[in-house]
């Protein structure tokens, strides 16, 4: 069920109930009841008053509490912006599509490489681990041997070719 803003809506022609010349006219309502609900009693004789109306002036009149949470400065700004990005369109959490995608993919990659690593942890035994370990600085001292030989003069890389061509051509005359 909706919930119902405002006055019901009454679909007969003549909605109220029609006095004209001390006749009741009925408007067609199925319901006899239909004049004394649209009627309302006066609640004011049932409901006591407050004393504070007498008018005296030693009386400290009562005042509506304020709600901290919205009367702070950061509520109101939070309300404000939420409101414009309201008139606007704008969602709290929008982004473009291929930016949430782009995220959701990237976490995911992270979380499954996490996953990999923990899992090639436990799988590998002291040795392993060990042999990984030699492997890693081989690589590395390679690497460092490949940025030396980039950074050394061209003479001396033509000088270590021809070397290499005069080795080679030595052990193939041997064969």
């Amino acid at each position: 069920m909706g919930a119902t803003h405002g006055k019901k809506k009454e679909y007969s022609l003549q909605s109220a109930c029609h006095k004209d010349n001390g006749e009741l006219a009925f408007n067609g309502s199925a319901s006899m009841y239909s004049e004394i609900q649209r009627e309302r009693p006066d609640i004011g004789n049932i409901m006591a008053h407050p004393d504070y109306f007498d008018g005296n002036p030693d009386l400290i009149k009562p005042k509506k509490l304020l709600n901290p949470v919205r009367a702070s400065k950061s509520h109101q700004e939070l309300h404000r912006e939420l409101l414009m990005n309201h008139k606007r369109g704008l969602g709290v959490e929008s982004k473009p599509e291929l930016q949430r995608v782009l995220e959701h993919r990237r976490r995911n990659q992270l979380i499954r490489q996490k996953k990999e690593e923990e899992e090639a942890k436990k799988l590998k035994s002291p040795f392993e681990q060990e042999l990984l370990k030699r492997q890693q600085r081989l690589e590395q001292l390679e690497r460092e041997q490949e940025k030396e030989e980039e950074n050394a003069p061209e003479f001396i890389k033509v000088k270590e070719n021809l070397r290499r061509t005069s080795v080679l051509t030595g052990v193939e005359k041997v064969a």
